[in-house]
């Protein structure tokens, strides 16, 4: 007979004195600690040509890019979380005065992987759109040319607003007017 071990749940002040120990990043989903999945080259190029750019355009705005060493907490789920870039406006509202989690993106950006584009695309997204300042959310896919947008409209419906899967096409982000071409989100990055 298989006896299954009891699921452990944590508070997140419980998780938050993990994290700080652990040698890799942890997500918390409302009491689950869940192993975050390692990187690749090209998630890692995807990520530093397109923060590289953001951090270059946006000096001297109100606006200002975080790659994902900042954890993001989504109150209504009770998730932390860490997004590979999240772009906030004006100063960073943070979880219980931690300088470490924020509370407010504008923008968010993920870099898929096999094993987290499904959740990225649905679970994900549904927690991300219940923070209340959250405009924008870009999918990059790390294995072949093809990134989604989407963008929250005046009457708070999300709508697919561009899917590009050309190296010419630019990506435009309505919310702090910023471009890109794909050649450059992609620069380096190669397709097995």
């Amino acid at each position: 007979m298989q006896v299954q071990a009891e699921k452990r749940y944590y508070t997140p002040a419980e998780y938050l004195a993990l994290e700080e120990a652990a040698d890799y990043k942890n997500e918390y989903r409302d009491g689950e600690i869940v192993p975050m999945t390692g990187g690749s080259v090209n998630h890692n190029r995807i990520v530093l040509n397109l923060s590289s750019h953001l951090n270059f355009a946006l000096r001297g705005t109100d606006y200002e890019p975080f790659t994902g060493d900042v954890r993001l907490w989504i109150t209504r789920h009770r998730i932390f979380t860490y997004p590979d870039i999240m772009i906030i406006q004006g100063e960073p509202v943070y979880y219980e005065n931690r300088k470490d989690t924020i509370t407010n993106p504008l923008v968010i950006i993920e870099v898929l992987s096999k094993s987290t584009q499904e959740y990225d695309h649905t679970n994900k997204f549904k927690y991300y759109r219940t923070i209340p300042g959250f405009r924008e959310y870009i999918l990059i896919n790390q294995y072949e040319t093809y990134v989604e947008h989407f963008s929250k409209t005046e009457q708070n419906q999300w709508l697919l607003i561009a899917e590009h899967e050309t190296s010419e096409a630019v990506l435009e982000l309505a919310a702090l007017e910023f471009s890109i071409t794909l050649s450059d989100i992609y620069q380096r990055v190669t397709f097995e």
